[in-house]
């Protein structure tokens, strides 16, 4: 790969993460309420409150606590939870630690299922099987994580009785018992953006199908999977990858709602906790971290997406 290439991407990583920082920092100043107030209660003396604000920097000027909040970021300092009374960095790792391999696993099965599903349809254009996936990509799409969580609650766990309805063991416990707490959260994140991921496949499978190099291949005498499977799958993975990364990036951000219908103690469920208890430590450093994921994920699509299509390279560099 082109240092000039690898160079320009992390450079535009750095400043949207600069960016990220200022927008995340600034739109929470605006929110209104006084977190010493909401800590003290509302029958607080004032006296008692702004102690508490001073002891918590509160009563600085906004541009000093951006500064020393950035300056924490980048050091791994994240400052002790309003409401918890423990570090930050701590919280979030113990939390990071069930929602990065829900998410994983999520994208995990998402990938095989679409992948699958995608070239499947494409296989047979206009035919039985390219109706049933795309029926089956739209009622998918149309689902709502929540809905689609509650119903697998009742059908798995109410009904049939196979797996636990929430709560996590933890990994402590052993991989079996934890991968089984999750096995529920997993298919309700995964069914949508399998079915997004699935309609973009068979798309780009297609447009892959159309070029002379397909015919080529088959005329010197290569079967139609192999030629599927080894040159069009391998040609139609860059718009793919592209969608993936932005799923990831959702997986992460988006499993609130799932993490609070099936009781986890994820990151989504603190960040709603820390929302709750306007506790802006805590709600900024996880969204800030959130943030750094996603573009850490796109940059890591943009290199992948390169090295698979050199063209983009040359592209970017032309621009």
């Amino acid at each position: 790969m082109a240092p000039a290439y690898l160079l320009k991407r992390l450079l535009t990583l750095l400043a949207t993460l600069l960016a990220a920082s200022l927008l995340v920092f600034g739109v929470l100043e605006l929110l209104p309420g006084n977190a010493a107030q909401l800590l003290m209660g509302p029958d607080a003396a004032p006296e008692a409150v702004a102690a508490l604000a001073h002891k918590l920097h509160l009563d600085d000027a906004a541009v000093t606590r951006y500064f020393h909040w950035l300056g924490g970021l980048l050091t791994g300092e994240l400052g002790d939870s309003y409401a918890y009374g423990t570090p930050v960095s701590a919280l979030i790792a113990e939390r990071l630690a069930l929602t990065v391999p829900l998410a994983l696993l999520a994208m995990a099965l998402a990938a095989v299922l679409a992948l699958a599903a995608g070239v499947f349809a494409a296989a047979r254009h206009d035919r039985l099987g390219d109706w049933l996936v795309s029926g089956l990509a739209q009622l998918g799409i149309a689902l709502p994580n929540f809905w689609f969580a509650i119903l697998l609650v009742l059908v798995f766990s109410v009904g049939l009785r196979w797996l636990p309805a929430g709560g996590f063991p933890g990994w402590a416990e052993g991989p079996g018992p934890a991968l089984q707490a999750l096995a529920l959260p997993t298919v309700a994140l995964a069914v949508v953006q399998a079915a997004i991921l699935a309609r973009v496949t068979r798309g780009a499978v297609l447009a892959q199908l159309q070029e002379d190099y397909v015919r080529s291949a088959r005329a010197k005498g290569l079967s139609r999977g192999a030629a599927l499977w080894g040159h069009v799958l391998r040609n139609a993975m860059v718009p793919v990858l592209t969608v993936m990364g932005l799923q990831f990036a959702n997986l992460l951000a988006g499993t609130i709602v799932v993490e609070n219908v099936f009781y986890l103690p994820g990151l989504g469920r603190l960040i709603f906790q820390a929302i709750a208890n306007r506790d802006l430590t805590v709600v900024r450093d996880c969204v800030m971290l959130l943030v750094a994921m996603v573009v850490l994920v796109n940059f890591l699509v943009d290199v992948l997406a390169a090295l698979i299509d050199p063209r983009l390279q040359q592209q970017a560099e032309a621009s």
